[in-house]
């Protein structure tokens, strides 16, 4: 926060006017070198205290907010704020005192404490008001970027199902299996008319379940082996994250588009066919194949996984992990655990 400004008005100001106000100067006036001495000295207690409230307010902020511990936090704020400004307000009244040879007024130093005290209290609240306002702003701001993500994601889904070259491939084998075997067209068509329904269904929804993402890409994974025959091999280990996914959500789409890219920019075929690895560990999803690059793929522009990523940062607070390594392609998908809401 560049709060130079405010400060730079506001310690001088306490700083001058609470002295004069509650009468500390004693007999001393302006025209006294000692005067100037001590709103050299009050000026100084006031850096002080306004310094340190300032660097406990943030300290607090790191470890505390207000809507996971309001009481803890109020409590917290106002107990380091009277603890650190009384004790410094009275060092430095004392010393003044002592330094300009006056008694100590009782009185003056109970109403500078508690005036000091109040005021702290207050530039506090104005602190905490300002980070308000700028963390809901950071909300507005945080939930536009959602909104165009998703609507971004959508999109693609939807084109990358009405693609001119996917809906020709599709409508091909369609053909083909209407001639060759009735059964399997019918599944092509039943599955195909899953794989929309399930993106429209998702179309306002942040996080899925990962089971319910698994039985997505289970349906989508049937599709492309219907398309492809033994050139797509079974998903390796989908059994395996089954048993454990009912814990955990995912960001929709992304196990299929991790598959999509995978068939799309690696080569496949019935002497080489191309697996896609599964693997759940703790808030994790690693999806894995083989690096196999097509002399044929057009350049990839990563449009696609940039935006998942994007996706995965916002939604879950975690990054989105790639690694290639001995002719493999890594994905690490972050998980949240199903009870949890989104990071703030």
């Amino acid at each position: 926060m560049n709060d130079l400004a405010v400060m730079a008005v506001g310690i001088p100001g306490f700083g001058l006017a609470i002295p004069w106000l509650t009468g500390l100067y004693g007999p001393h006036t302006p025209r006294e070198r000692l005067y100037w001495v001590g709103a050299a000295l009050f000026v100084g207690l006031a850096a002080a205290i306004w310094l340190g409230n300032r660097w406990l307010l943030f300290r607090q902020r790191e470890h505390l907010d207000w809507f996971s511990h309001p009481l803890r936090k109020l409590s917290m704020l106002v107990a380091a704020n009277v603890l650190y400004t009384v004790p410094v307000t009275v060092g430095g009244l004392l010393a003044w005192f002592a330094l300009a040879g006056l008694p100590v007024d009782t009185q003056a130093l109970q109403l500078v404490v508690m005036t000091n005290v109040v005021c702290v209290l207050f530039v506090t609240h104005a602190y905490e008001t300002m980070f308000l306002i700028r963390e809901r702003e950071s909300d507005f701001v945080r939930v536009e970027r959602l909104e165009r993500l998703r609507a971004q994601a959508e999109l693609a889904a939807l084109e990358a199902q009405v693609d001119p070259h996917f809906l020709f491939n599709s409508l091909n084998t369609l053909g083909h299996l209407v001639t060759q075997d009735a059964q399997r067209a019918r599944e092509f068509c039943d599955t195909l008319a899953e794989v929309y329904r399930y993106v429209l269904d998702i179309r306002r929804r942040d996080l899925v379940p990962l089971a319910e993402e698994l039985a997505f890409l289970r349906r989508y994974h049937r599709l492309l082996e219907l398309r492809f025959g033994p050139a797509v091999l079974p998903l390796v280990g989908a059994d395996e994250v089954q048993a454990g996914a009912a814990r955990w959500q995912v960001v929709p789409m992304a196990l299929q588009g991790l598959l999509e890219n995978a068939v799309k920019h690696n080569r496949a075929s019935a002497a080489e066919p191309l697996p896609l690895t599964l693997a759940l560990g703790e808030g994790l999803l690693n999806v894995a194949n083989p690096r196999r690059s097509r002399r044929s793929a057009l350049p990839s522009a990563g449009v696609g996984l940039a935006n998942l990523a994007e996706r995965c940062r916002l939604l879950t607070g975690r990054p989105l992990e790639r690694v290639e390594r001995d002719g493999h392609f890594e994905v690490r998908v972050p998980l949240l655990p199903i009870d949890s809401r989104s990071p703030p």
